[in-house]
């Protein structure tokens, strides 16, 4: 019965999967787009989509928030002339719409501190009105079904029909891969379910598993995808795996973020790098008035010291002191 339901489920994606497709004159026109031309090109949204990684891996954000990111950002990229200048601010009102329908409330990222770890110029109200804008003109209401939605079904049925070696298919190495390809604008113009399916071939012929390649056979007749297309995905999908395990790669994930800071910023965090010195605490008896005054000072002297060293000229971005830990951790 649990393979029946999810044949039906995979069905009803199906049918649905072509009204959350980008337009593909419109992404092409962005392929096509010159670097000096004022446009939109293929480089800055995929650059624009590295970046939306990075976000997503430092707040700790889920593969589906970044991928319903992903399907908002092409979708608008392929139905609105977007100047250049305006690229952060509608990747980030993507983020932060994705994030509202895929992440549970308590770890949401407020809008402020986004905007600060983004290092975007823009404010809280200039998100919000993107926000209001993307929403309306993609009449987002819920999630978008994507390649991971198909990619997960497909990892379900699959585990529900192999006989053996169900532990070598992993789903989290699938969804990075996923990733991967989404970092590449060509990928936006392949139909979801059929991405998804190139990626499971993919895996599965790497692991070697004829029982897994058999049931990914039968769920691509199910679904009538045809095999040119399936196969012309799967060459672009093993081209761009091979060159993103190439050491060369710079893998988004990985990448360390870079804080811009003013000239008087960087003097303060470079003066105040060394523990600052506290007045020596007497071993002698000392009476309750004492201790409060030297407690009061003690505890000055400290608030001072950390203000300083985050920066609180502010003339430029800072790590928040909860975030500031995770990342000198990382």
């Amino acid at each position: 019965m649990d393979a029946v339901r999810l044949m039906k489920e995979l069905r009803v994606n199906y049918e649905q999967e072509a009204d959350f497709l980008p337009r593909e004159t419109g992404l092409n026109l962005i392929v096509s787009a010159q670097q000096s031309g004022g446009q939109i090109t293929a480089r800055s949204r995929d650059v624009t989509v590295e970046d939306l990684w990075s976000l997503t891996s430092f707040f700790g954000y889920s593969t589906q928030s970044f991928v319903q990111a992903v399907s908002l950002l092409d979708r608008f990229l392929a139905m609105m002339r977007v100047q250049p200048k305006h690229l952060s601010c509608v990747s980030l009102s993507c983020l932060h719409l994705a994030a509202r329908v895929t992440e549970a409330e308590c770890d949401l990222t407020p809008a402020d501190e986004l905007i600060r770890i983004g290092q975007c110029r823009f404010t809280v109200s200039d998100l919000g009105r993107m926000e209001k804008i993307v929403a309306e003109k993609l009449r987002f209401k819920s999630k978008a079904v994507t390649a991971l939605t198909f990619l997960q079904l497909y990892h379900q049925i699959t585990l529900t029909h192999a006989t053996y070696r169900k532990e070598t298919l992993s789903l989290e190495k699938l969804e990075a891969q996923l990733k991967a390809c989404l970092c590449r604008i060509s990928f936006s113009k392949a139909k979801p379910s059929v991405l998804a399916l190139a990626l499971l071939r993919q895996e599965m012929k790497s692991i070697q598993s004829d029982d897994m390649l058999e049931i990914a056979f039968h769920i691509q007749r199910h679904l009538k995808i045809p095999d040119a297309e399936l196969q012309r995905w799967s060459e672009r999908v093993a081209r761009c795996l091979s060159d993103y395990a190439s050491p060369k790669c710079c893998k988004p994930n990985h990448r360390k973020l870079q804080w811009i800071v003013s000239r008087r910023t960087a003097q303060n965090l470079h003066s105040h790098r060394s523990v600052p010195e506290l007045p020596t605490i007497p071993e002698g008896c000392w009476d309750e008035s004492e201790s409060e005054d030297s407690g009061e000072d003690v505890m000055s002297s400290g608030d001072e010291s950390l203000c300083s060293s985050l920066g609180s000229d502010a003339e430029g971005p800072f790590f928040p002191l909860h975030l500031r830990h995770q990342y000198l951790a990382a």
